[in-house]
């Protein structure tokens, strides 16, 4: 988990962190911090041992760590923080290590991670794992949520 433990002391990364948290400092629903990253790689990784992928751990933890890190840049610009995140990972993951492929491995996670087709397993996982890792059960703001205004049923899974 070096790798891992690199993005998390990345000085880019956590400058992201910080204006996620800004952004979001009024915000009624779910945020996109720390807390909501590392949800998402445990659950991936629980998911990942369940189905035996045998997906590295560490292309996980980077794919859930860096999911939403361009939620910032959406709230200013209204584009998509999918592709934001994507290309704002791509630095992070070289001067973490990662090779050219694990890159475009998670790069597609990253970018894909809204929709409900997936062409790769990280990729399913990861949007498994961003829909399954939040907190709803105890949400104050839940029936102003456009999920469950949706008809959504919340069910307890990890």
């Amino acid at each position: 988990m070096e790798r891992i433990n690199c993005i998390l002391k990345d000085k880019e990364f956590n400058m992201y962190l910080k204006n996620n948290e800004e952004l979001e400092e009024d915000r009624i629903f779910c945020h996109h911090d720390i807390t909501h990253f590392l949800d998402v790689c445990r659950v991936a990784t629980i998911i990942n041992l369940e189905r035996g992928l045998n997906i590295d751990k560490e292309l996980i933890y980077a794919t859930g760590l860096l999911h939403d890190i361009g939620r910032w840049v959406e709230y200013k610009t209204g584009k998509d923080h999918a592709i934001l995140s994507a290309d704002l990972s791509r630095e992070i993951l070289k001067r973490c290590g990662f090779t050219k492929g694990e890159i475009e491995k998670i790069d597609l996670a990253i970018r894909s991670h809204r929709n409900k087709e997936h062409s790769t397993d990280l990729s399913n996982i990861l949007y498994e794992a961003d829909k399954l890792s939040r907190p709803c059960v105890s949400c104050k703001s839940k029936d102003k949520c456009k999920r469950f205004l949706s008809g959504e049923v919340y069910t307890l899974k990890y």
